[in-house]
């Protein structure tokens, strides 16, 4: 199925996770003339949480990322494929955490998170193969980016380590990291990070909703500003040169895609800088 926006078409297709036996939608937006230029490669941008990418009307908050204007609007950018990956809906927070939740406020018996691992593995194994078979991508690690806010910032940060040999470009917005602190930075911890990577991070200083509370203790704003900067440290630490980091805290942002599509370009235009 195409849908055509002047001069971007969106496909869609239908992916099956095995681990779940189910159906995810992953739609793909075609840069200007891909059918044209039938000589031309193009990097992969991959972004999660896909219902709100594309289409304010079908987005959580009722406002998406604005990719397609972002894309229109910003000429400097060059020509890229930008992959969305629906959520899990009801599963999210278990398929973007990859660790069980254990620092909340949560009943004892509710038990949440822990299949980020399988998740990022159905991306990798299933995704990421379709779309270099299915399109002339550029498929090498730095031609290849992950974007995510939130949650979706948690398994972006996560599947950068795990398969730093092919992902070369993090877009983390709102890392919501507290939720498994511990575990994440012991992970982190003994993980070798990939040098070469670029990360753009970007966190509110007015971050946090209803739903974070029921899982949190504590001054949820201070801990969206902490997480970034333990992040950012963690990377550091981890060998990652400075300029191979962007971090931006703005003052007064809250936590939704009005905040993150306001500065999809700049992301983008710091993930683009090594691309060919």
């Amino acid at each position: 199925m195409n849908e055509s926006y002047f001069y971007l078409k969106l496909e869609i297709h239908q992916l099956h996770m095995s681990y779940k036996n189910e159906k995810r939608r992953v739609r793909v937006l075609l840069p200007k003339n891909y059918d044209k230029d039938e000589s031309e490669h193009y990097p992969v941008v991959y972004m999660h949480d896909g219902q709100n990418v594309f289409y304010s009307s079908e987005s959580f908050s009722g406002y998406s990322w604005k990719v397609i204007p972002a894309i229109k609007q910003n000429l400097d950018l060059p020509r890229m494929i930008v992959v969305g990956i629906d959520n899990g809906g009801q599963d999210r927070i278990d398929e973007y955490t990859p660790w069980k939740i254990t620092e909340s406020p949560l009943p004892e018996d509710i038990e949440l998170g822990g299949r980020g691992a399988e998740f990022a593995e159905f991306v990798m194994t299933v995704v990421k193969p379709f779309i270099d078979k299915q399109y002339r991508t550029k498929s090498d690690k730095v031609h290849t980016a992950m974007i995510g806010s939130s949650l979706g910032g948690n398994i972006s940060a996560f599947m950068g380590i795990e398969y730093k040999d092919q992902i070369g470009g993090l877009g983390i917005f709102s890392l919501a990291n507290w939720i498994t602190s511990k575990a994440f930075d012991s992970y982190i911890a003994r993980k070798e990070l990939e040098p070469e990577q670029r990360v753009y991070i970007q966190v509110g200083t007015q971050e946090g909703d209803d739903t974070d509370r029921k899982l949190m203790y504590g001054n949820m704003k201070q801990a969206y500003i902490d997480g970034s900067l333990i992040y950012y440290k963690q990377l550091l630490k981890g060998s990652v040169p400075i300029d191979n980091i962007h971090l931006n805290i703005f003052a007064d942002e809250e936590h939704n895609e009005r905040a993150w599509a306001k500065h999809l370009p700049e992301c983008l235009r710091f993930l683009s800088e090594k691309w060919s």
